[in-house]
């Protein structure tokens, strides 16, 4: 059994005495070294560095700019090295994946999306440019989820596009549609960095049912494929259920789950991130219990999770992401909105797209509230989440 050694001691924070982090919690599945899987793709330009900072690293695959020699970061105070005590570390990507693997998740994407495409698709066949043509956009549109604002946007910059361009053919007016559609969600599209930290702590919120705990196993897989250790703490300690659930994803992927049947989800956080310090853990993710944006006890409870987390460990946490059901529509909106006031989002990862959803609430967001989204979820299995594309989802959308 794992001996947690951190204890928080010395705050003024009210709502972070002593007490509240008393119990300290048990970890389960207790993880053994993870071997990165053999990399298809050429290997990326190895970068000199203190082994103590380690590279960033783009998640889509694709090389980052090395981290600043004069400002290694270094949570955990190391010895100090002569300059000629230098290593090479090289970056290689995760494997490219099989295209039969990359069409089967591009095909159950467009099959989610299908009721809006077919709606789109729909009012192009036979049509002539006019305004009975844009009426039918807009109705198309809003029933997809995109709201007003991002609909009124998309079809004020589609005439515009069609005068300036003097368009005449339906086919021509949805090629236009979809490349506005793709530059108002590239903004959205933004790779998850590691390497920035260690350990890189994420906190991971959302309501009950939008998939948080089962987004975590699969993230957890997803980051061990670029050769990084995790470790998962369950600050959902309300339901028992999800501490689970949680364990059953670390032992599917050989991850160590930090947990405790009850107690303050901050304290079994805290212990945690020392834990992941200790261990010299790449990637610490940190569950947290469902709530929606109207309980506000328990929005305060999260700031003060995200409080704790930073007397932790400095600078921590790094990423604060919110998980999202694409079903909920305009309610997906509203929820980004309040998290984001109260934790200051990072990312998005928005689940559930392979069923019911309509995909126009992604338009929302970019622009309401441009919040990079990391990735999309289409299934249950762990290669189901995969990083947001601006391009192949608007063709999906569109079905193009």
């Amino acid at each position: 059994m794992f001996s947690f050694f951190k204890r928080f001691k010395g705050s003024k924070e009210p709502d972070a005495t002593p007490e509240e982090l008393q119990t300290a919690p048990e970890s389960v599945a207790p993880r053994t070294p993870v071997e990165a899987p053999a990399s298809t793709a050429p290997q990326a330009q190895a970068f000199p560095t203190r082994p103590a900072a380690p590279q960033p690293v783009n998640t889509n695959g694709a090389q980052a700019a090395p981290a600043r020699a004069a400002e290694p970061v270094t949570p955990l105070q190391a010895e100090p090295e002569e300059e000629s005590a230098l290593e090479t570390v090289e970056i290689v990507p995760p494997p490219v994946p099989e295209a039969a693997a990359k069409k089967s998740w591009l095909t159950r994407l467009k099959s989610g999306l299908s009721k809006t495409s077919s709606n789109l698709t729909g009012i192009f066949i036979g049509a002539k440019i006019d305004e009975d043509l844009y009426e039918e956009l807009e109705t198309a549109l809003l029933m997809s989820d995109a709201g007003v604002d991002a609909t009124e946007f998309l079809l004020e910059a589609l005439r515009e596009k069609v005068r300036a361009e003097r368009l005449t053919e339906p086919q021509q007016v949805k090629t236009a549609l979809r490349t506005l559609l793709i530059d108002l969600l590239k903004p959205l599209e933004k790779s998850l960095m590691l390497g920035h930290a260690q350990p890189l702590v994420m906190m991971i919120a959302g309501v009950n049912g939008a998939g948080k705990t089962t987004s975590i196993g699969k993230l957890a897989k997803h980051l061990q494929s670029f050769d990084q250790s995790v470790l998962l703490a369950a600050g959902d300690t309300f339901r028992a259920a999800a501490r689970e659930q949680l364990a059953i994803w670390g032992e599917r992927n050989n991850v160590t789950v930090v947990s405790q049947e009850s107690g303050d989800p901050a304290a079994v956080i805290f212990d945690a991130v020392g834990a992941a310090r200790a261990r010299k853990i790449d990637v610490l993710m940190a569950d947290t219990a469902g709530r929606l944006p109207t309980q506000l006890h328990l929005m305060e409870e999260l700031r003060k999770v995200k409080r704790v987390i930073g007397k932790a460990m400095d600078s921590a946490p790094h990423e604060v992401l919110l998980v999202i059901d694409a079903n909920t529509g305009q309610n997906a909106l509203t929820q980004v909105k309040a998290f984001d006031d109260a934790l200051g989002l990072t990312g998005l990862i928005v689940t559930k797209l392979d069923g019911t959803a309509k995909g126009g609430i992604l338009a929302a967001i970019a622009r309401q509230r441009p919040i990079p989204v990391y990735f999309i979820g289409v299934g249950e299995k762990a290669e189901d989440l995969q990083p947001f594309s601006a391009e192949e989802f608007s063709d999906a959308l569109l079905g193009s």
